[in-house]
């Protein structure tokens, strides 16, 4: 696969910017694009990046039918392979892996290859960050992977512990470059999100940490208070208002999740969604979601529990029959066909991660109070919601129950375990205020679950419904009826192909290579 990529990776460069030395000077076209001309422009680096950039985000079968489903934001109206999937705990699809690799760490290890020995500092550093932010994604699905030993043979696994601290450290050296080269526009060409400002990559780097730090908060509370205090004091700042969301551009293609429901019919809102949203009265439900439409039969799904909102959610892990049942609930947002870009890590986040920074005590994370409502406050924002006022002083609406229309008596259905309102309670114990911000977060985080996945299994927060439908075995690990899958295993190309090292790396994990196995900073213990 690697000779492969790095044929390709040839190939795009050559054809990009051949050398002329076989031809004479007479010969040459006045208009040929020459090697010094793309050296000046960047070209000959700067075109891999915005590729990799895109490949942080999966499509249907790595994002949506895995944890999209499993953190409750959308579910499917389809019986995949007889009703037996990933969101029903039975793997068939496990390839973000691949996407990871072949789109994010083979182009970008050999670009930073041509950027040292062009000496463009910044561009290796860019790569290194998008290396980064890719696998501290794959992480939080299988846990060990293939990192600071990425292209040598064997390819062996970093444990958890081994690849935050790399993590950690190349945020440092990320940081140093980037804080002396604030004027460099090398990137503008190629940056997307940023428009090549150094300052606001900056601002990333530090958001960055103090993300990685929050997520080992239980497992490291000394590693996870110095990290998340060094991202907190940097002088180049966090991301705290939305003009400067980490935005990634689409690159003139369709939002992923609008050719998954609108195209294919394949995904929907989520029960959770519709619990909580419509519980909470939360403004946002229709920046999230279109209402239902009618069936081929001219009839709605029955709403008559709440008649004011006419939205209806699939519950995850459902009992399905047949496609055609459900997919008149409700669908994403139509205004998700015409974005050009996905959030992949914005301001009210760091909100939420300093509201729970400052509960743990960290230094200069100000209050957890003032965070948390800074960080709904620049939600509503983000997504063009208003009320956000009257919505923070709601101190007595709770989630609702939820009943299937489409199924019989109580298949489907569930009874809400989330006992807390929107509105601050200072008085409220660190635990209780913890799972206001956590469940603000993860509404927050809606088409980027990854970290809200990540939450819930680090806090148990939100406190969601379990699946109705449990398909797990002995296959890939049991799922108990009254917890949540914990984890991708590792791909079957590796378990076939790299055993000795899986091996080597399921040690690592404490637990079979099962979806029930807990990951390093999911420890299962209390949160505080």
């Amino acid at each position: 696969m690697k000779k492969i990529i790095y044929i390709f990776i040839v190939a795009l460069l050559f054809n990009m910017g051949a050398c002329t030395d076989d031809f004479v000077e007479l010969n040459e076209s006045p208009y040929q694009v020459t090697d010094e001309s793309l050296k000046q422009d960047f070209n000959n680096v700067g075109a891999f990046y915005p590729p990799m950039l895109k490949n942080l985000f999966g499509h249907q079968i790595e994002h949506n039918l895995s944890h999209d489903s499993w953190v409750r934001h959308l579910a499917t109206p389809t019986p995949f392979v007889g009703g037996i999937n990933n969101t029903t705990y039975y793997i068939r699809w496990n390839t973000y892996w691949n996407r990871i690799y072949g789109s994010i760490m083979s182009p970008a290890t050999l670009v930073t290859k041509v950027a040292i020995a062009e000496d463009y500092p910044v561009f290796v550093e860019w790569a290194k960050l998008i290396k980064l932010l890719g696998m501290s994604r794959l992480t939080a699905y299988h846990g060990p992977v293939i990192y600071t030993k990425f292209g040598e043979e064997p390819a062996t696994y970093d444990s958890e512990p081994v690849l935050y601290n790399a993590f950690f450290t190349q945020l440092d050296e990320i940081q140093a470059v980037l804080a002396a080269n604030t004027d460099y526009t090398g990137l503008s060409k190629f940056d997307a999100s940023y428009g090549g400002s150094i300052p606001a990559w900056q601002k990333l780097v530090n958001s960055m940490r103090l993300r990685l730090a929050i997520r080992l908060s239980k497992v490291d509370p000394a590693l996870a208070k110095s990290q998340g205090e060094k991202a907190i004091s940097d002088p180049a700042g966090l991301i705290e208002t939305n003009g400067d969301n980490f935005m990634v551009s689409l690159y003139g293609a369709i939002f992923p999740p609008v050719t998954i429901s609108f195209g294919w019919g394949d995904t929907r809102m989520s029960a959770s969604m519709e619990s909580i949203l419509i519980g909470y009265d939360d403004p946002r439900i229709s920046k999230f979601f279109d209402p239902v439409t009618e069936n081929d039969l001219g009839q709605l799904p029955d709403i008559s529990d709440h008649p004011n909102f006419p939205y209806k959610g699939i519950r995850n892990g459902a009992e399905l029959v047949a496609k055609g049942d459900r997919l008149f609930y409700s669908n994403i947002s139509s205004d998700f066909k015409t974005v050009e870009n996905r959030r992949f890590f914005t301001a009210a986040e760091t909100h939420f991660l300093l509201a729970e920074a400052a509960l743990r005590g960290w230094t200069g994370a100000g209050t957890a109070q003032a965070h948390y409502e800074a960080g709904v406050n620049a939600s509503f924002e983000d997504w063009g919601a208003g009320g956000a006022a009257t919505y923070l002083a709601n101190d007595t609406n709770l989630p609702i129950d939820y009943d299937d229309p489409q199924a019989t008596g109580a298949i489907n259905d569930f009874v809400n375990r989330i006992t807390s309102t929107v509105a601050w309670n200072d008085a409220g114990s660190d635990e209780e205020k913890l799972e206001k911000i956590i469940t603000q977060k993860w509404i927050n985080a809606y088409t980027n679950s990854i970290e809200p996945w990540v939450d819930h299994r680090r806090t148990d927060y939100p406190k969601l419904p379990f699946n109705y439908q449990n398909d797990s075995n002995a296959d890939w690990g049991v799922i108990p009826a009254d917890d949540f899958l914990r984890r991708q295993v590792f791909v079957q190309s590796q378990r076939e192909n790299n055993a000795a090292s899986v091996a080597e790396a399921t040690g690592f994990l404490g637990g079979p290579d099962e979806i029930g196995t807990r990951l390093w900073w999911d420890t299962g213990g209390p949160n505080f």
